[in-house]
């Protein structure tokens, strides 16, 4: 498997061969979309895209930690998590790459 990273400017590039966009407006619309999935975050809300996931927040209670190391106790405040809960369409789209 490949370890490449897929970027913005990747995103961008495949807006403006499948589209048409200009590279600059494919740039745009890009970041339009991320930053409007940022801000429904932000805002608390979940996102959904259909037939690839949803991005969800969590919260976790505070619980007591141990240092590995030292095996110290550490309290772990309270905090909010995103977490990506991908569709059924995704897995079964991956999963079907992966037995070729």
């Amino acid at each position: 498997m490949g370890s490449k990273t897929v970027t913005r400017a990747d995103l961008s590039d495949a807006v403006h061969r499948e589209v048409g966009l200009s590279r600059h407006e494919s740039a745009e619309l890009v970041e339009a979309v991320l930053d409007m999935i940022s801000d429904k975050l932000v805002a608390g809300e979940s996102v959904k895209l259909s037939s690839f996931g949803s991005f969800l927040l969590r919260d976790k209670t505070g619980r007591v930690g141990r240092n590995p190391k030292t095996g110290e106790e550490v309290p772990i405040e309270p905090r909010r998590v995103l977490v990506f809960k991908p569709s059924q369409v995704l897995k079964d789209r991956v999963d079907a790459a992966l037995s070729k």
